[in-house]
């Protein structure tokens, strides 16, 4: 008799396809949630059933469930554009409830959701960030965060309602097999190919997506139902970032630091430029926001809960340049 399939939704996204290979080389049986017309070279050449799929369309899951033990429930639009964009609230929200109702429905033994560090409620500098602080919905930061957080909640009540359910919350991820090009993931790209680097004053913490996906797993090994894990990896400003990618490629590039008055002058503005020449936002107000913000994020849960250690930032940003010059390839255009 074969094992039963382990569903990860969002499986072409970063996180997604490190995770389906870490789950691949466990001897996991994999099938990815696949959108129509999806563009899955993320997954080329590995062992995974695709199933097509949207998670905005409830029948659409049926199928896909079918002989499911486990979800891993990552699918979800990111955006640090500002103003109302109603697809971020009705894949993260609405898709994020149609995945709960079908996984209840299909006895699904556990579901794993990625939810983000976002979803919090941002505490000021000098407090620690941990499970301890709430998630807030009605965050003034943006609509990713807030649906991010209304979509944690929903799986909380799931695993209320008798849904085997864990959630997850990444920080910023960088690392390798970043095939769509993630914000951070496109800065370090551009660094490493000498390109010139403007940037401000800032720092937060990131972690390696390799991490972050052996964190899933061992989140649906040994996480408690309705439980959150934070998996974090370490603050660095945005100045040793660029300084870490320079010894590592021994090239040097044009950098130039940008007050952040003036930033955050010019990033008022910048949001009309990405939408008018549909280039990927990188200087917003919610990314300057972002690296303001309180870096001070704990994963001692994860860590004695789960046995969750992540790796030196420095071996992450290493893998990353040597992923993206070893590809040479323009990231992908984005779906959800």
């Amino acid at each position: 008799m074969k094992a039963s399939f382990l569903l990860v939704t969002g499986a072409t996204g970063h996180i997604g396809n490190v995770l389906v290979r870490q789950l691949l080389a466990r001897g996991a049986r994999v099938r990815a949630l696949i959108l129509p017309g999806e563009d899955t070279t993320p997954l080329q050449g590995l062992d995974v059933e695709h199933a097509e799929g949207d998670v905005l369309n409830f029948a659409s899951l049926q199928p896909a469930l079918q002989g499911v033990e486990s979800v891993f429930h990552l699918a979800g639009v990111i955006s640090i554009l500002p103003g109302k964009n109603p697809l971020v609230r009705r894949v993260n929200v609405e898709g994020t409830r149609n995945v709960l109702k079908a996984a209840l429905q299909n006895n699904v033994r556990r579901l794993v959701y990625t939810s983000s560090i976002h979803a919090l409620a941002r505490l000021p500098h000098g407090m620690v960030v941990d499970e301890n602080t709430p998630f807030d919905p009605c965050t003034p930061y943006g609509v990713y965060d807030q649906s991010k957080a209304q979509a944690t909640l929903e799986v909380q009540k799931a695993a209320q309602a008798g849904l085997d359910a864990v959630i997850a919350c990444p920080t910023g991820v960088i690392g390798p097999f970043d095939f769509r090009g993630s914000l951070m993931g496109s800065i370090i790209r551009a660094a490493a190919e000498q390109k010139m680097m403007p940037y401000v004053e800032g720092a937060y913490d990131f972690v390696d997506v390799r991490d972050v996906a052996a964190g899933l797993i061992a989140a649906w090994q040994k996480g408690r139902r309705g439980e959150t894990y934070i998996l974090s990896g370490e603050p660095i400003s945005v100045q040793a970032l660029l300084e870490t990618v320079r010894q590592i490629t021994g090239k040097g590039f044009l950098r130039f630091r940008v007050p952040l008055a003036l930033a955050r002058l010019a990033a008022r503005f910048m949001p009309l430029y990405y939408r008018l020449t549909k280039r990927p936002p990188r200087f917003t107000p919610y990314a300057l926001e972002v690296l303001q913000s309180n870096a001070n994020i704990s994963h001692a849960k994860a860590s004695r809960e789960l046995g969750y250690h992540p790796r030196p930032l420095y071996e992450s940003i290493r893998d990353t340049v040597t992923w993206f010059l070893s590809k040479g390839q323009a990231a992908l255009p984005l779906t959800r």
